[in-house]
């Protein structure tokens, strides 16, 4: 018997987050828009009849990306038992299976999103969500609709997980708020990205070994490469730059 599966990718992701460093580790903690585009042949808006009637939607995704997958097999090289989610300060050891880590023995992804909208671009099907936490360009295996009844269990228990992540306060120094002012201007940031990028920032997207509050960080997000610094309270942003 075979210990593998060929699944086929129907879709894309496009989102702002263009590197791994300050995704968001669950979705709907940052209300990000962004949009599936599906390709053949299942760009068929026939698909899609009916899905309107939800408000949630499952996604079922690829971590494509990951450095030790074999991309031959499409699994991971070598099975971790054991990982050190960032929930416990990256520090502490648990099952593979007690946590959401990448690293799993199928590098398979699950998300539940708020559905906003189908649109159609030429032959293209476009499917828009709100809140995903997945890195632009990743493989969508396939789209399930969120059934509220037995999806959302009232008295759940989440371990070590329970408690949404403590959000800390963004400050903008003066010269990255006026490289903001001057993006606004030229349309290269709007308010909504702007604000996306605040509400990602505000859940500290550091590892959490890292607590250097002197060290400088950089992220990619949308258009832009933020470089920040963080301390037990804030986020302060330094300064905000075009990617090249």
């Amino acid at each position: 018997m075979s210990n593998s599966v060929v699944m086929p990718i129907i879709g894309y992701m496009h989102s702002p987050y263009r590197e791994k460093f300050g995704i968001p580790r669950q979705p709907n903690l940052v209300q990000v828009e962004s949009y599936i585009e599906m390709v053949e042949p299942y760009n068929d808006i026939l698909a899609f009849e009916g899905i309107d009637e939800f408000s949630h939607l499952w996604l079922l995704w690829q971590f494509h990306e990951n450095k030790n997958k074999d991309n031959s097999s499409n699994q991971m090289s070598k099975f971790r038992a054991q990982v050190r989610p960032p929930r416990l300060g990256g520090n502490q050891k648990v099952g593979v299976f007690a946590t959401r880590s990448m690293y799993r023995p199928s590098p398979i992804g699950l998300s539940v999103v708020r559905f906003i909208r189908i649109e159609k671009h030429g032959k293209g099907i476009r499917l828009y969500v709100m809140g995903s936490d997945l890195l632009n360009g990743t493989p969508i295996l396939d789209i399930k609709p969120y059934i509220q009844y037995s999806d959302a269990i009232a008295d759940s228990v989440s371990g070590y997980a329970q408690d949404e992540p403590i959000r800390k306060m963004v400050v903008w120094m003066e010269t990255a708020r006026l490289q903001q002012q001057q993006f606004l201007k030229l349309g290269i940031l709007n308010k909504m990205i702007l604000d996306e990028l605040e509400q990602v920032l505000s859940l500290d997207p550091r590892p959490a070994y890292q607590d250097n509050a002197e060290r400088v960080y950089g992220m990619c997000f949308a258009e832009l490469n933020i470089r920040f610094t963080v301390n037990e309270r804030n986020v302060t942003i330094i300064a905000v730059e075009q990617n090249q």
